[in-house]
């Protein structure tokens, strides 16, 4: 199996993401990927992929991912049925930091327990 067909599911998802400036290239065993991610919940996202692929320390990839926007985390448009807590966990991994979403947000946001769909939240940096 080639490294590159290995690594296809980081590919895919590089794509998915939309991944700007990206680049793709198999040197000596080893796939070089470079490209700009647009947050860094993006950027970790990609790296988690890698990781469960590769494990922790691959050495059959190295990848060059920058971070477009690093005045945020993340920006999440809300669904139907999420609640802060909910996104929080997801992001975070804590449900009980949906107050720094909710203060990142206070310009749309009145009270952190009604969010509608459609809403687009900006998931700050903690």
């Amino acid at each position: 199996m080639s490294v590159k067909t290995k690594y296809q599911p980081v590919l895919d998802l590089g794509e998915k993401l939309a991944i700007k400036d990206g680049d793709v290239r198999e040197e000596d065993g080893v796939l070089k990927i470079k490209g700009e991610a647009s947050t860094q919940y993006e950027k970790n996202v990609l790296w988690d992929k890698i990781k469960e692929i590769g494990g922790e320390s691959p050495s059959d990839i190295k990848a060059n991912i920058s971070v477009g926007d690093t005045s945020v985390y993340h920006r999440h448009t809300v669904e139907s049925g999420e609640s802060l807590s909910k996104i929080a966990k997801h992001y975070y991994g804590d449900a009980m930091k949906y107050n720094a979403i909710f203060e990142a947000n206070r310009n749309i946001l009145n009270n952190p327990d009604l969010i509608h769909p459609g809403q687009e939240l900006v998931i700050p940096n903690l």
